[in-house]
């Protein structure tokens, strides 16, 4: 050619040389592919997070984790033989979240008042009051609208939700009850009515220990609540929804130290008594004089602690260890161990009694006129003379002050002033002032009773110690208790203390066994046939709680049997006795007849097997 080069050869078979395209145009198309996709995905982004924020998140409202309370079951509290006295059944609480049933989420303008209509006759409440829960709030997801409700009446709605759910998945309505839900909360229940009622106490609707050793014992009772947490959808809990669960820990068992027939026995006979008495109220307390344990503690009037809406609140409590007064007669056997222990008289030392004895600011006398008596120490404890006890005391010490000093010093031995141990909501530990703050009169009145005061369960607790060999055992009520495991743990030992010697104590009882045997005695309506008993009559002015004032009597019988080998003490006391007569040996001995010589059955406790020793009650001056 002109230019020179050599001319191309053909190919054999006439094939064209291959020519590779530029990859420019693709990537730039590959690029803007790309870019479309993230520039929908930040506006969609956008759309989420700022246009439709909050429809979304109400959105995301109905379909969430949902928390649920695992209520722990509360433990049973048994009798000494395993009796339940206060035990749980399955009840629920009917809950509801108000943020599903506004006009936007529930789809219709009055869901709340829907609703509300809808549950109002099957809880039982009213209808308003329900839609005020329902409506007040409505952005929260959680109101309680009734506790301890019974299975039937959460079955009931469960049933009414279902038929909701089947017209709205056919286009009749909503479902104005998708958020209404149920907590298992279970009820407490007493399964023999007001028995031990001060005793157990109650439960509150809060499902809290209100009163007695349900709020005493509450903690260990209660146990430790659990959780739940499921995925909800429209209202539904989703089933292939994530589940995450905290079991609940239940509670601790109670086994007590009563005895539910001894209970029963002395309910019945203080309830009669007091009726009987137009009294303001009674008590009886029945201890094992051995193990200090109490198998009965008693109130009258009592009430149902399974419905306490018709009980007076002055009721509700525990009035044996509330109640603080006067023991009167009751006292002087504090009094008589003082004396003998201290070795200042015997139980035949003479003492001469008058008509009156002027001490102080005034003129000391005895429940009786009388003449001069005569009579042993054992005769002055018999016919409860408050002089004697007067004129026994004052040979503890060489000046009042050491007097004083040596009575009080028993008084607290025996557990006077002290609170009980048994650690009872409401318990009072008495009244009893330092010797150095005694009146003029008080050093007088507290050797037989007055100006002092205690509870029925520390009355109890003296005759024990003395049926006991002089050795105080602290009472107890609870006797052990079963874990949540199932092991059982007995109670601690009591405490024991001892005040005065096994000699000292059973002259005493010897002393005492006049009070009831004796024809001069002051207890005779506390005889039991076959058995020996030792006791006390009471009968002392009562200070009227509401004004301060002395008004009206506290009549009380104590004591234990038999005589011989004590196994129980029974002690009774009734308030402000307005029919018939107000004499302790009169009001409570019959009581504590009935209520020993039950509890003796009950526990088969052999008949004395030896006679008494009836000791002389007076002497004849002239020998």
């Amino acid at each position: 050619g002109p230019s020179g080069r050599p001319a191309q050869r053909p190919r054999p078979g006439g094939a064209q040389p291959l020519r590779l395209g530029s990859p420019r145009p693709r990537l730039r198309l590959i690029s803007l592919g790309l870019s479309l996709v993230m520039l929908v995905f930040v506006v969609r982004l956008l759309q989420v997070q700022a246009v439709d924020a909050s429809a979304y998140a109400a959105k995301a409202n109905v379909n969430r984790y949902i928390p649920v309370k695992l209520s722990a079951e509360r433990g049973s509290i048994t009798d000494r033989d395993g009796v339940d006295l206060a035990t749980t059944v399955d009840a629920y609480d009917i809950t509801a979240a108000p943020d599903l049933l506004t006009p936007k989420t529930a789809k219709t303008r009055d869901a709340p008042r829907q609703a509300a209509a809808l549950l109002a006759p099957i809880l039982g409440k009213n209808e308003a009051d329900l839609e005020k829960k329902l409506s007040d709030n409505p952005k929260s997801q959680y109101v309680v609208l009734a506790r301890q409700q019974s299975p039937q009446v959460w079955n009931q709605i469960k049933d009414l939700k279902s038929a909701l759910d089947d017209s709205a998945a056919k286009g009749k309505g909503t479902n104005v009850l998708a958020g209404v839900n149920r907590e298992a909360h279970s009820k407490r229940v007493y399964p023999n009515g007001d028995l031990a009622a001060g005793v157990l106490g109650f439960v509150g609707a809060d499902g809290r220990g209100a009163a007695g050793l349900e709020q005493q014992l509450n903690k260990k009772l209660a146990g430790k609540d659990g959780k739940r947490v499921y995925a909800q959808s429209g209202g539904h809990q989703v089933p292939t929804g994530d589940l995450k669960e905290q079991p609940a820990v239940p509670g601790s068992d109670y086994e007590l130290t009563i005895d539910r027939d001894i209970q029963w026995a002395a309910q019945s006979a203080i309830a009669d008594q007091v009726r009987k008495s137009g009294a303001d109220r009674g008590y009886v307390i029945v201890q094992d004089t051995r193990t200090g344990q109490l198998l009965a503690m008693a109130n009258a009037p009592g009430f149902d602690p399974g419905d306490i809406t018709t009980t007076d609140a002055d009721d509700l409590g525990n009035a044996a260890v509330s109640d603080a007064y006067e023991p009167g007669s009751v006292s002087k056997l504090m009094s008589m161990a003082a004396v003998l222990q201290e070795g200042v008289a015997r139980w035949d030392t003479h003492v001469v009694v008058p008509n009156r004895l002027p001490r102080a600011d005034r003129a000391f006398a005895d429940d009786i006129d009388h003449p001069t008596w005569y009579l042993t120490l054992n005769g002055v404890l018999a016919k409860s003379s408050n002089i004697g006890t007067i004129l026994a005391t004052e040979q503890l010490g060489k000046t009042k002050k050491q007097k004083n000093e040596i009575l009080y010093s028993y008084l607290r031995k025996f557990g006077i002033g002290r609170p009980t141990g048994l650690g009872f909501p409401g318990e009072t530990s008495g009244i009893l002032a330092r010797p150095q703050d005694w009146s003029a009169s008080q050093q007088y009145t507290i050797p037989f009773g007055q100006g002092l005061s205690l509870n029925a369960v520390q009355a109890a607790s003296v005759y024990s110690t003395i049926a006991n060999g002089g050795e105080r055992v602290a009472p107890t009520l609870v006797r052990g208790t079963r874990g949540p495991g199932g092991d059982y743990t007995a109670a601690p030992a009591p405490r024991k203390t001892r005040v005065v010697s096994k000699e000292t104590a059973k002259t005493l009882a010897e002393m005492l066994e006049s009070v009831v045997d004796d024809q001069q005695g002051t207890g005779a309506k506390a005889k039991i046939p076959g058995y020996r008993v030792a006791g006390k009559t009471g009968t002392s002015n009562r200070v009227d709680p509401k004004t301060g004032r002395y008004r009206g009597y506290t009549a009380s019988f104590a004591g234990f049997a038999p005589a011989d080998k004590p196994r129980l003490t029974v002690y009774c006391a009734v308030q402000n006795p307005t029919k018939g007569s107000y004499f302790g040996g009169q009001v409570c001995g019959p009581v504590y007849k009935k209520v020993m010589e039950f509890g003796l059955k009950a526990l088969q406790v052999p008949p004395s097997g030896k006679q008494p020793k009836r000791l002389p009650v007076s002497y004849n001056p002239g020998q």
